[in-house]
């Protein structure tokens, strides 16, 4: 079975193919660039640049496939959460073309598709394992079992920033550009993560276990650099990019370890376009050694959106005998995660 996977949730157009774990081929079109003039992602812009990559990136990753449409069995397709427009761009391409063919369709949830893509580069995940899934719009903490057929357990979320979108911000106030996550983290190696100390928030034995929130350190960084400003003094970006990335990694891998500790389990998965972090990677390496669980992060490359991961959740779909999702599913931007499937018997 070869399934075809259409990602639009954000600013990527991807299209992957997966037939029983296996990559065969996949592309990728970014719309940042047009992004960058406004400090983030505008939901429109995404959009419109969906509508002008699909059909050039299907082509493309089905020519890196050595295959044609007439040889897919199934289309995954990511239906939610994600920018209302550039889902549903996504969403109608997949829809035209699982009609098309007359093949089934699998509305999936995106990050489910990111716990998925690891399978691509290092097999089957264990029975049970925790997820630590880190990107510009997401930030939870997830234990999960089979993801062809078990629900998953969402264990904590931020309750504002997500982590990718805090490092955006303090990019921002350093005056480095958008995107932040690759400048912050090349900008940090010159500074000591430890010259400033900025703030662990919901570290509290009182605070939830497995909460997050990014707005404070934030702010405290924002406020640091003005009053260094204020008082007349030359601000040292790389020490503050260390600090403050040191901060995320600390809580993130922190809590990540409490997880796997309360929940028995073996297997840290770290997954997410913050997962290619170098400072969550090495530290989250560090802290694994030290408590004897495995991690596992996918490669560079598949840890941003990609239409691998969403070919990779459907094609474990297809293989557990999921039920498809009709051409009646409608996108679902908000989408709560209890399942890697929507509109199915396990959402």
């Amino acid at each position: 079975m070869i399934v075809l996977g259409v990602e639009s949730s954000c600013d990527e157009t991807g299209v992957g193919l997966v037939s029983d774990g296996v990559l065969l081929g996949d592309a990728l079109a970014s719309s940042m660039d047009a992004h960058a003039r406004f400090g983030g992602v505008v939901p429109e812009v995404a959009a419109r640049a969906h509508l002008e990559s699909m059909v050039p990136v299907l082509h493309e990753a089905l020519d890196k496939a050595s295959l044609g449409l007439g040889d897919v069995d199934a289309v995954a397709v990511t239906a939610g959460p994600g920018l209302s427009t550039a889902v549903q761009v996504g969403l109608a391409s997949a829809k035209a073309l699982a009609f098309a063919l007359g093949k089934p369709l699998y509305g999936v949830h995106h990050l489910a598709g990111h716990a998925a893509v690891d399978v691509l580069e290092h097999g089957p995940l264990p029975p049970r394992c925790v997820a630590l899934v880190v990107s510009g719009g997401h930030t939870s903490l997830l234990l999960l079992g089979d993801l062809g057929k078990d629900p998953i357990v969402h264990l904590g979320d931020t309750i504002d920033d997500a982590a990718g979108e805090a490092f955006d911000k303090v990019a921002r106030v350093l005056g480095l550009g958008y995107p932040g996550g690759p400048v912050v983290d090349r900008v940090a190696r010159d500074g000591d993560p430890h010259a400033i100390a900025f703030p662990r928030a919901l570290s509290r034995p009182s605070d939830p276990a497995y909460g997050f929130s990014f707005s404070g350190v934030k702010t405290a960084v924002a406020r640091w650099v003005e009053a260094r400003v204020d008082a007349g003094g030359e601000v040292p970006v790389a020490d503050v990019a260390a600090g403050f990335q040191e901060a995320v990694a600390d809580v993130l891998t922190r809590k990540a370890l409490a997880a796997c500790r309360e929940h028995r389990v073996d297997t840290l998965l770290l997954v997410g376009g913050v997962a290619a972090n170098s400072r969550v990677r090495a530290l989250a390496e560090e802290r694994c050694a030290a408590a004897g669980v495995e991690l596992r992060v996918p490669p560079v490359r598949l840890c941003t959106d990609n239409g691998a991961m969403i070919a990779a959740v459907g094609d474990l779909l297809v293989r557990a005998g999921a039920p498809a999702s009709g051409l009646d599913l409608g996108a679902d931007p908000s989408a709560p995660l209890t399942g890697a499937l929507l509109a199915g018997p396990w959402t």
